[in-house]
């Protein structure tokens, strides 16, 4: 037996399949009766299933590829930290807009991963730089790269949302497709960047500090003389003098 339905405006399929999950629940449908979807219903219910594994493959593969391009384990935690803000920017505006998190939404946060992430890697490749070649601290250092950094990051943000502007207001056949990626795009540039240009610095400073603490390692104050390297004054006594002693 086949059971067709269609949307009412304004509703949801994952709505609608709550309603018949629940209504099978509701006549006690017996267990020798199975029902399958098909259709978008059948899509949907597979892009459901696998969101949670590629969000997950999309996100270790980040961190495993900045793992081998900083030799680190702790800062490519920092530039993973710039992602939430990211996923939920997209979602605040697809509910502003009263847009629903399909399939295609979904493809516009995981290209978030990517276009967001950039600005965490132009401050901390910059503050890394900093330390190796010019001994600054990593204070000295993050501080030195958001300020160096705001005009490149802002103008690849900006092109980034001129690009997913098109998208999200776009009018005609297929804008209905497209409208959840344009607009996924924008409102996480819009929040990411608000926020990542404040807590990437302070994330940095923290990650840095517990980095230190876990190689059992303590940072010397500027100009201190380590106990084992002996002063100028204090040389050893002249092996030929010893001799005669």
């Amino acid at each position: 037996m086949t059971l067709s339905f269609n949307l009412s405006p304004g509703s949801a399929l994952g709505d609608a399949v709550n309603v018949i999950a629940s209504a099978e629940r509701a006549i006690g449908m017996p267990s020798s009766v199975a029902g399958s979807y098909s259709g978008d219903t059948a899509e949907f219910s597979k892009s459901l299933a696998g969101e949670p594994w590629l969000i997950l493959a999309a996100v270790l593969t980040i961190y495993i590829v900045l793992g081998v391009l900083y030799e680190s384990f702790i800062h490519p935690l920092t530039i993973l930290s710039t992602l939430p803000s990211a996923g939920v920017g997209a979602l605040l505006a697809l509910m502003l807009v009263g847009q629903d998190l399909s399939v295609i939404a979904l493809i516009g946060i995981v290209l978030l991963m990517g276009i967001v992430k950039k600005n965490a890697i132009m401050m901390i490749d910059f503050a890394l730089e900093a330390e190796r070649d010019h001994g600054k601290s990593p204070m000295e250092a993050i501080h030195e790269a958001c300020l160096l950094r705001f005009r490149p990051i802002m103008m690849t943000t900006f092109a980034a949302l001129g690009g997913g502007l098109p998208l999200a207001i776009g009018q005609g056949a297929g804008s209905e497709l497209r409208r959840p990626l344009g607009i996924a795009i924008i409102g996480g540039l819009l929040i990411s960047q608000w926020l990542t240009l404040y807590t990437t610095p302070v994330i940095y400073l923290y990650l840095d500090r517990f980095a230190h603490w876990l190689a059992g390692k303590r940072r010397r104050p500027t100009g201190e003389i380590p106990a084992n390297v002996p002063e100028a004054d204090d040389k050893p006594p002249d092996a030929g003098t010893r001799a005669a002693d």
